[in-house]
């Protein structure tokens, strides 16, 4: 059910992102503070709405698209901060209505059923796996306007758009920071995961673990391959959705199975 928190945050969200649109569209440069200010107040709505549907009297429900409405919820959270120190605006783009659509449909989505108590140390895992997808989704849509930018500084373009972004090199300079602070994260989170989770390579979650440390691979390989080889612009990039789709399929692959297709 469309709860009155979740039509305010997707209501919200969509007007935002459509301002920042406008913001890039047009001459004018003075909504930035309001396009933020506007995000929070969705921020804080989406995030009442999130506890709304992942709370049930028995325990928590972590289905698939209450999950995606989380990540979504953690994703604006850390752009919004971030956005703060750095010239992240147009990344609201891209993110605003993200959130607004997983907002829709954990609200649309059917129950599980599969609702569970987890313990301290699980709880831990899986906050510390949310954090690094999220993390990873937002390097992700930054990868995507780093590939657009280049492309048209190639074409020598002057839209808007990218007078807007910052330099190239300090887009690429901002990727590496969000997969380094991803990276850390996923890495605990494996850790974490062999600790407290009973077999990780029991046969309803061995997917996840190992398409997890593929992703987990496919990071160490850009990361050293930038310290060590000086990978940058469109390498980075590749390599960066590659990992991104890898984990997307770990998180989401089988939960789109089991709860969406054979209940269908």
């Amino acid at each position: 059910m469309l709860s009155a928190a979740t039509l305010i945050a997707i209501t919200v969200y969509l007007g935002a992102a459509w301002l920042q649109w406008q913001r890039i569209s047009t001459p004018a440069d003075n909504k930035g503070r309001l396009i933020r200010i506007l995000g929070a107040t969705a921020f804080i709505f989406h995030g009442y709405a999130v506890y709304s549907v992942l709370h049930v009297p028995d325990g928590i429900d972590l289905g698939t698209f209450r999950v995606g409405s989380l990540i979504a919820w953690v994703v604006v959270g850390i752009l919004l901060a971030s956005s703060i120190r750095q010239k992240l605006d147009n990344l609201f783009i891209g993110a605003f209505p993200m959130a607004a659509i997983t907002a829709a449909l954990a609200a649309f989505g059917p129950d599980t059923g599969d609702h569970r108590l987890y313990s301290g140390g699980l709880v831990i895992h899986i906050l510390l796996s949310l954090l690094a997808y999220s993390i990873f989704t937002l390097s992700a849509l930054h990868a995507l306007v780093l590939s657009r930018q280049e492309k048209m500084l190639k074409q020598h373009h002057t839209r808007r758009l990218l007078n807007s972004l910052p330099p190239l090199q300090v887009m690429e300079r901002l990727l590496f920071e969000m997969l380094w602070c991803g990276f850390v994260l996923l890495s605990v989170a494996l850790i974490t995961g062999f600790l407290f989770v009973e077999d990780l390579f029991a046969q309803h979650i061995v997917h996840k673990t190992v398409l997890s440390l593929v992703a987990w691979l496919i990071y160490a390989i850009l990361l050293a391959g930038r310290a060590l080889l000086g990978w940058r612009s469109q390498t980075a990039v590749r390599w960066t959705l590659g990992g991104f789709i890898i984990l997307m399929l770990a998180f989401f692959g089988s939960k789109i199975v089991v709860e969406i297709l054979l209940r269908s």
